[in-house]
């Protein structure tokens, strides 16, 4: 009997003392004591806060190096994550023509063929393809005006077999039509080789030409395309400027800003200067210049499909040059690029971009 009450007081005992070193150790970690009473925390290591894109997967390449003129000058900070993929969006993408004595495209050069500059800077070739293969978005403009009207027919004939021959799967094409109004028919970008023609042979007559408007229109329109795809806009026209809202210089501002590559295919209606627009014209060929494209005249409407099957392999064989501004321009500023080709051959490209935010 005593033993058992031994047993049980004893037992009192350890339980209230087991209370008392659980009470002592919450009240020293309770937030109303000073730090100095509180009972030290363990160090346990905290979970990893690194999210999936920075953190480094089994055999990934090593990040490309950083580019020392675009690089952080703050000596602290840390190396970049491998795994991590750079983008540099100050790439400027140049597409070049090369010519022969012949008007023929000079295939195969080497890059050690090419120099180009900014600004009368030479710059480092970082991307160069002989025959790029980016896909194209075209805006293939008819003009509908009355000036126009005569050789309408042998335009859409010809349009509809360049749109055959050009497009490939991945190529896009929009058909526009102008007078003293623009009108893009049917609304959109498509591969519809078929809807395409209908729509080049459904194009209403008109009366104005509005040549600049097309071009601003045209050059929004190829704007809101992707970037990894090249613009291009081929302009069928007489040339004769009438009832555009815009004006000269918003149109070529227009094709700049959004990298439009201009074919140009003037239409005369009568040979003799003295009878035609020759201002349209020239404004034309300036800003065709601009772009790196090309103006042709043909001198019957029958030359048309020479001109477009000339268009189409210029397009298959452009060279595609990249680099890096050294130094980059100011923010939203207008800069000059030449490119330099070996021996004597003829080249195009354009000849100005617009920098972009930093």
């Amino acid at each position: 009997m005593w033993t058992r009450r031994f047993n049980v007081r004893q037992l009192a005992i350890l339980t209230t003392a087991a209370l008392f070193v659980a009470t002592s150790a919450a009240s020293q970690d309770s937030s109303d004591r000073p730090p100095w009473a509180r009972k030290p925390k363990s160090k346990t290591t905290a979970p990893s806060t690194t999210s999936p894109s920075t953190s480094t997967p089994e055999n990934t390449s090593p990040p490309e190096p950083v580019n020392k003129d675009n690089r952080d000058s703050n000596p602290t900070d840390e190396p970049p994550q491998q795994g991590r993929i750079r983008v540099n969006v100050n790439l400027v993408n140049v597409l070049v023509s090369v010519l022969d004595d012949n008007n023929r495209p000079a295939p195969d050069l080497p890059v050690e063929a090419f120099q180009i500059f900014e600004e009368g800077v030479q710059q480092k070739i970082e991307v160069f393809e002989s025959e790029t293969k980016l896909p194209l978005d075209i805006a293939l403009m008819i003009d509908a005006s009355l000036s126009a009207h005569k050789e309408i027919s042998f335009e859409q004939q010809a349009a509809a077999h360049f749109i055959a021959q050009v497009l490939r799967p991945e190529d896009r094409l929009s058909v526009f039509a102008f007078d003293e109004n623009v009108r893009q028919i049917p609304p959109g970008f498509s591969e519809n080789i078929k809807a395409l023609q209908n729509a080049v042979q459904k194009i209403p007559d008109g009366s104005g030409t509005s040549i600049y408007d097309a071009l601003v229109l045209g050059s929004k329109a190829l704007e809101h395309r992707k970037e990894d795809r090249r613009r291009v806009i081929i302009l069928v026209t007489d040339g004769g400027e009438t009832t555009s809202q815009w004006d000269f210089e918003a149109a070529r501002k227009a094709a700049v800003r959004a990298n439009t590559l201009l074919y140009s295919i003037i239409v005369r209606p009568v040979k003799n200067e003295s009878g035609r627009n020759t201002a349209g014209e020239h404004a034309i060929e300036t800003i065709t210049d601009t772009t790196g494209g090309a103006i042709f005249f043909p001198d019957t409407p029958q030359d048309l499909n020479i001109i477009f099957d000339r268009i189409d392999r210029e397009l298959r064989t452009q060279y595609r040059l990249g680099y890096y501004p050294n130094p980059p321009g100011p923010v939203n500023t207008y800069r000059s690029i030449q490119v330099k080709v070996l021996d004597n051959y003829k080249v195009r490209h354009r000849k100005t971009y617009l920098t972009g935010p930093k």
